[in-house]
């Protein structure tokens, strides 16, 4: 399986317990959203209700006739073959009908998909989940029950949610096409609504905005035209999406002062798909099944084992470095929990862990609260150890903490404030006493937004050379010594004359009546002493 699949395979364990097998990469899944002339007002004709092999729809209605000739029927939740009335029974054509078949015609060896929740008529604010419920409640009767059509208490922001967590399991969403406005001013607030009905969309599904392209569509021209000044606040809404098109309504024909006549939705439907195209990634996975159009749970990708928890390449050995990226295997909730969803950096592992290149080497980056990250290590050899770490950041407030088995060690480390994420410094850590031995090393997340390069544990100089030093019964003494405890601070003098390391512990206890290092300085030597009661 190629690495875009794997990503979705684990995005999918996340998200839906029971999932078997990870979406079809090939599977391209628009959510078409607004009002009347996303949810279908032209007339159908011969031709348009012919099913194209590689266009599909997930309805959310239930339909057993339709408007036109077709027999195909819809069930909310259940796949079929798009073709109009797609949004409502008998409504008609919208720009999602040949939007899809362009999308489709221009991408052999791609399925395209729509998720279709159109209510004629709608304010934006039917579809922000923190609005929809004031604004539902005084809408006309006709409005409330088109919104029905979608969800019995006229939630369509839930209908919205719940269609894309079904299509998710199947396919990709790889976009977003939007037509509505001629309810609403298209003023400032507007743009910001839309594109928070948008944002918490993507929040829900665990999608991230760089990967989730945005198109909408201008009201009609004509010189009858009720809405055509509303066209600037649709072209202002690029400076709220970090993927933006617009489809220009530019020369189309309208049956009256709203809508757009048969031909104006043809070709407004292909503009829409010239927009998307120069936004979204076209591979096609060689190695992905077909999608099966009768049934699209048919084409997904078989899931590959589950990697067994343990060392990315080898245990780590402490002293040495710990490479941020290098965490264990095993996928999410076992060796690693990111709270995106999305492959961020998407460099060296294909998981959902954000690595990107720092330097000419990687790093963990776009860190947030809450997540974590496992190490198997291996403690050569018991004492304490100096932690350092390698880190980057904006904000002087972004920060981890370490663990050894589930306890917490040394002292959070947080980043200083630094011009950008590529510049680094090395920062303290703190002291740890480890025993030797396998240990899990655990690094955890504590607040926003620090970049990561390594984590070091170094063995403690002074402790060592003390240590070292406490065995040496032979170590002779002779002269006068000035005392220094370890903060540079002068203790006292004593004399020594052919003392060992015994008699000269005695004599720092005497002066001091304190345990610990001191450093012993003459002229001729400087030693360090580890004072023991």
């Amino acid at each position: 399986m190629n690495i875009w699949a794997k990503i979705a395979a684990l995005s999918i364990a996340t998200l839906f317990s029971g999932a078997i097998a990870a979406p079809n990469p090939n599977f391209h899944i628009y959510l078409a959203y607004g009002q009347s002339n996303m949810a279908g007002a032209g007339g159908i004709e011969n031709g348009d209700q012919v099913p194209h092999d590689r266009f599909l729809m997930i309805s959310g209605v239930d339909c057993s006739s339709r408007k036109g000739n077709t027999d195909i029927k819809l069930s909310k939740g259940k796949w079929a073959k798009a073709v109009p009335p797609m949004f409502h029974c008998y409504e008609g054509l919208s720009v999602a009908d040949y939007f899809g078949r362009n999308m489709a015609d221009s991408l052999p060896g791609i399925t395209i998909g729509i998720i279709p929740v159109a209510v004629g008529g709608t304010s934006i604010k039917l579809f922000d989940k923190d609005q929809w419920q004031s604004y539902y409640s005084t809408a006309a009767d006709w409005l409330q029950s088109w919104a029905r059509d979608y969800d019995p208490n006229g939630n369509d922001y839930a209908a919205i949610i719940a269609l894309g967590k079904k299509a998710m399991e199947v396919g990709v969403i790889k976009g977003v096409i939007f037509h509505q406005g001629e309810s609403d001013g298209a003023d400032q607030n507007w743009q910001k609504t839309v594109h928070k009905t948008y944002a918490d969309m993507l929040n829900e599904w665990g999608l991230a905005e760089e990967d989730v392209p945005f198109v909408a569509g201008e009201m009609l021209q004509t010189s009858n035209a009720c809405c055509a000044s509303k066209n600037n606040g649709v072209r202002g809404l690029k400076d709220y999406f970090k993927k933006f098109g617009v489809a220009s309504s530019q020369g189309l024909g309208g049956i009256d002062v709203y809508h757009f006549d048969h031909n104006g939705y043809v070709t407004l439907g292909k503009r829409y798909a010239e927009q998307m195209l120069k936004l979204i990634d076209r591979t096609v996975d060689p190695n992905a099944p077909p999608v099966d159009v009768e049934d699209p749970n048919n084409s997904t990708v078989p899931d590959e084992p589950p990697e067994e928890y343990g060392p990315y390449v080898n245990v780590i050995q402490i002293p040495g470095t710990v490479e941020a990226e290098n965490y264990n295997k095993g996928g999410s909730n076992k060796a690693y929990l990111d709270n995106d969803k999305t492959n961020q950096g998407a460099q060296y592992r294909g998981d959902q862990v954000d690595i990107y290149m720092a330097g000419m080497g990687m790093a963990i980056g776009y860190t947030q609260a809450g997540e974590w990250l496992k190490y198997s290590v291996s403690v050569s050899e018991a004492g304490d150890y100096d932690i350092s770490a390698n880190v980057s950041g904006t904000n002087g407030t972004g920060s981890f903490v370490l663990y050894i088995d589930d306890t917490r060690i040394g002292d959070e480390i947080v980043t200083p404030v630094g011009p950008d994420y590529d510049t680094y410094s090395e920062v303290s850590g703190g002291k740890v006493n480890l025993t030797a031995g396998a240990h899990e090393l655990k690094l955890e997340i504590t607040n926003n937004w620090i970049n990561i390069d390594w984590v070091k544990f170094t063995k403690s100089t002074t402790n060592k050379i003390a240590s070292n030093l406490s065995s040496n019964l032979n170590q002779q003494f002779n002269g006068k010594y000035t005392v220094y405890d370890l903060c540079g601070t002068q203790i006292g003098f004593i004399q020594l004359d052919k003392a060992n390391l015994h008699i000269a512990k005695q004599k720092i206890l005497g002066l001091t009546q304190e345990t610990g290092v001191f450093l012993l300085k003459s002229s001729q030597q400087n030693i360090l002493v580890n004072v023991q009661k």
